[in-house]
């Protein structure tokens, strides 16, 4: 996989997966736009990575400060080639529907659902006009199957998927390809959330995957590399599901 002077922006790129794709990304030969609404913590991801990155303080739910951070990408050569919409929370509570917060849903589904459309809406509007793009969400295994006392997540993950189908629907004959990864039980500080909530999940989940264990940032990193490559150029509203079996 080669992304020589390419650009590529993440967003939630401060930890967990994003910050893991950040890293890969540059040392795949890309320039990274690397987004967080934690200034310090992407700031400490672009200093890692050294020249090859920028940080950017982005807040996925307002729609301005998405557009500039595209415009902040497309500006380091003229070119934005890769978005990973990676930017996503969980509920604060584990809820039956009923019982779910109103903020809870309204805060998961601006995050996870909202922030995925600005980043859309705003890259292939610059992608569409040089004629090729690639973009690539981080939906959910959450988003493919049942997530019970977790409907906003749930909730925000099914449209992630949906969303990626049908741009990819209406964008491959401009050369933009959009793809989704979906993860599950991922070692990251989302999974860690869920452990202080409710400690006793660690063990019923692991129980649920096959392979005995749950994922590493790194494979997550790899796929999500390997879907904006130019390896992957017949791919396009696909989704790659990254379990270890559990939706089996």
């Amino acid at each position: 996989m080669e992304f020589t002077n390419k650009t590529v922006v993440i967003t939630g790129a401060g930890s967990g997966i994003g910050a893991a794709a950040a890293i890969l990304f540059a040392q795949k030969g890309a320039h990274v736009v690397v987004s967080d609404i934690l200034i310090e913590s992407a700031q400490q991801i672009a200093t890692q990575i050294g020249q090859m990155a920028l940080a950017q303080q982005t807040d996925v739910t307002d729609f301005e400060q998405v557009q500039q951070l595209m415009q902040l990408g497309f500006g380091i050569n003229g070119r934005l080639d890769v978005l990973v919409n990676n930017a996503g929370i969980g509920p604060k509570q584990l809820l039956k529907t009923a019982d779910h917060t109103l903020d809870d849903w309204q805060n998961v589904v601006a995050v996870n659902q909202t922030g995925v459309f600005y980043g859309m809406k705003s890259a292939l509007s610059i992608m569409a006009k040089q004629g090729i793009g690639n973009i690539v969400n981080v939906a959910s295994l959450a988003g493919l199957k049942a997530s019970g006392n977790n409907i906003s997540y749930a909730a925000s993950k099914f449209a992630v998927v949906g969303m990626t189908k049908s741009a990819a629907l209406e964008y491959a004959k401009k050369n933009i390809r959009i793809n989704a990864v979906c993860p599950a039980y991922t070692e990251t500080a989302l999974l860690n959330q869920l452990w202080e909530l409710k400690p006793e999940m660690r063990e019923l989940l692991r129980a649920q995957i096959p392979m005995g264990r749950f994922g590493g940032v790194q494979e997550m990193a790899e796929a999500i590399c390997w879907l904006a490559s130019d390896q992957t150029g017949f791919i396009t509203g696909q989704t790659l599901t990254l379990d270890g079996g559990a939706s089996l």
